[in-house]
This record gives C-alpha cells, structure tokens and sequence, in this order.
C-alpha cells in the first residue's frame, strides 16, 4: 500500500540524497581513536582496581580482577547456590525473555492503536501516563502476593520496566506518520485497517525499533531488581547469596555476568536498529 501510494502524491517533493562515501570515510577514521581510549579506559579501571585490592588486601572486602576472573570459570563448572554459572544465567534470561516479550506483544499493538484511533486514546492515556510513573521495583509486593517466588514475579517486574517503552515508541511513530500518505491511502479507497497494517506500520517501524532497543535495557535492568527480592536462581540471586556467604567474588562475577549480558543486548538491538534504517532506506547512525 504504501509503496503504491507514493507515485501519487505529485506534489510531495524529497530530499536529496546525502554523499555517503566521504561521510562514510570520516566515519572509518573516527571510530578507530576513539576504540583505542576506550581500550586504555578499561585498561586504567581494572589497574586502579587491582591496586585497591592490593592496598586493602582483605578478600571478604574487594576482590581482585585475577580473582574474579578465575572465579568465573570455575563457576561455568562447580554450582554454587544450587547451579552452575550456565545455569543461573539461563533463568535469568528466561524470565527477561517471557517479561520482554510480553511486553511487545501487548505493548506495540497498543501503542499503534492509541495513535491511530483518537477515542482509544482518549480512554487509555490517562491510565497510561499514571502507570507508567510507578517504578518496576514497586511492583515486588504485589509479584510477591500473586505469585510468590516463582517465575511469574519477576516476569511481571520485567514487563513493567520495558511496556512503557514499547507504548510510547509504537505510539510517537504512529502519531508521526507523514499525513499525506494518510489522505492519500483514504482516496484510494483504504480503510482503517488496511491504513494501520500498510501505511502506519511500516512508517513507524523505525520508531518502534527505537523503542525496542530502549524496552530492553529496561527489561533487563527490571529483571536484576526482580532476582534480588523474588527468585531463588539466576544471576542477581547469586549474587544475593554471595552478600548472604560474605563472599565478595560471587557478587563482583554476579555483577561481571550481568553487565556482559546487558552488553550483548544493547550490541544486538543497536545493529537490528541500523539494518531496519537500512532496509527502510534512512542513513546510518554513527
């Protein structure tokens, strides 16, 4: 629908199309600097925390990065709360898979809905916007209530860290869509529907990707808050049990793992975004 839309509005001019190669170049040349300070900022941080360990030389304190790092992997084979590292992490990323998801299935469609049809909006705004102020973390009481320390606690903190995100993205893209396809599309004969799933969707992709990637980092932010009060595996619960045994290195690789894996995610979102802009013609984010 869209792509036939186009051809027909005459009077819709674009603009032209930015020089990539030298942009391109510029680019290649930046990047590289700008790795290698990051290498040497890591670089002073594990230095600075080698000699703190060093000058407190007490293990139940702060432990070295030698010792986190051995640690690591002798956990990927010796369990410790129960399970292995492998192990942990594989709950943990089941709950934050289940929570996210859910988010997107209800939180997307929703979103688009309130953009296009206004008395949608009008009838969920407001409930909305009072909801999604409430923090994740406050949610631990009823997740506790409801469903004790199983695994749909934590799944419902994670949904309310990343479905507000997935609202107000799907939403602003939405509400964003160029209004001359929209006339264009109803004097072709289209109705709402048909407008929402070939005009509105694709036009808003790029913001609901957007949104997506920023739906994430909350989701798995939302699941260490949920691991430290209402689970009993994964890796914020190892580390609940660390503090528990005053064993500072479980906590320091509790924390190592969790940041690895925020990581991965961000890596992994942030190029879906740029091959979606890619795809949709729109230039590349540095």
């Amino acid at each position: 629908m869209e792509q036939a839309l186009k051809p027909r509005l005459s009077g819709v001019s674009t603009a032209p199309a930015k020089p990539r190669g030298h942009t391109g170049a510029m680019l290649a040349a930046d990047v590289a600097p700008r790795r290698w300070i990051g290498a040497l900022g890591i670089a002073a941080f594990l230095g600075a925390w080698q000699l703190a360990a060093l000058l407190i030389a007490d293990p139940s304190t702060l432990a070295s990065p030698l010792a986190v790092v051995a640690g690591f992997v002798r956990m990927l084979h010796e369990p410790f709360a129960g399970s292995t590292l492998e192990t942990h992490l594989l709950a943990s990323l089941r709950r934050f898979g289940a929570g996210f998801g859910l988010s997107v299935l209800i939180g997307v469609p929703l979103g688009l809905l309130m953009g296009w049809f206004k008395m949608l909006d009008a009838l969920v705004k407001p409930l909305f916007d009072l909801l999604r102020f409430i923090a994740p973390i406050a949610w631990v009481p009823f997740a506790v209530l409801w469903f004790g320390t199983g695994f749909g606690g934590p799944v419902l903190i994670i949904f309310a860290g990343a479905f507000p995100a997935c609202v107000i993205g799907a939403y602003g893209g939405a509400r964003l869509v160029d209004g001359r396809l929209l006339e264009a599309a109803r004097m072709l004969g289209a109705r709402d529907l048909r407008i929402l799933l070939e005009v509105i969707v694709p036009s808003a992709m790029p913001a609901i990707v957007s949104a997506l990637r920023v739906a994430a980092g909350n989701a798995w932010q939302s699941l260490v808050g949920a691991e430290l009060i209402v689970a009993t595996s994964g890796l914020a619960y190892l580390m609940v049990r660390g503090q528990m045994n005053r064993t500072i290195v479980i906590v320091l690789i509790g924390m190592l793992a969790i940041g690895l894996v925020g990581l991965l995610i961000e890596w992994l979102f942030r190029h879906f975004e740029r091959d979606v802009q890619r795809r949709l013609g729109q230039a590349d984010q540095p």
